[in-house]
């Protein structure tokens, strides 16, 4: 079953901490990089549920207790595109069918996608976002610098 995705409270948390960061949560910035940990953030004040699948699931218990998928911008993709499973489910979808609250990754370097950014705006065409690492609040996804952008379109939660 799948229950409907919550994208106004999920941006609503995205602006609160998008500058100053949950003292709830770990900030992984210096240890890799904190956008994914924040957008998992996002998806969880949006609705989403944990998975505690020690394998294949999404969840945050600690720093040190955490999944995969919570904190790496690969891994959170391919569990959001993964189906069957409790937690949040996503689609690819074109850039310009994304809504707010949906997610956009970016390739910023020829090896790998390395950052995740939650859409809070869209206005005039223009679409902003709130991130981590670099630390932004409604910024213009045209400031961003990236080779490749994956729109993932949430659709649910999957219970």
């Amino acid at each position: 079953m799948i229950k409907k995705y919550d994208r106004k409270r999920a941006i609503q948390y995205a602006q609160k901490f998008a500058l100053e960061g949950n003292p709830n949560f770990f900030e992984f910035s210096d240890v890799g990089g904190d956008c994914t940990n924040f957008i998992s953030q996002c998806l969880l004040a949006g609705g989403a549920v944990m998975n505690y699948d020690e394998f294949y699931g999404w969840f945050y218990v600690n720093s040190r207790n955490r999944s995969p998928s919570w904190t790496s911008v690969e891994y959170l993709n391919r569990f959001l595109l993964g189906r069957g499973r409790v937690g949040p489910v996503a689609k690819i979808v074109s850039i310009e069918k994304l809504e707010i609250g949906d997610l956009i990754q970016l390739r910023q370097n020829p090896f790998r996608f390395n950052h995740s950014v939650i859409i809070t705006k869209i206005e005039n065409g223009e679409i902003y976002v709130c991130a981590h690492t670099d630390d932004s609040l409604n910024r213009p996804l045209s400031t961003y610098s990236y080779l490749e952008a994956v729109g993932l379109h949430i659709e649910g939660i999957e219970v």
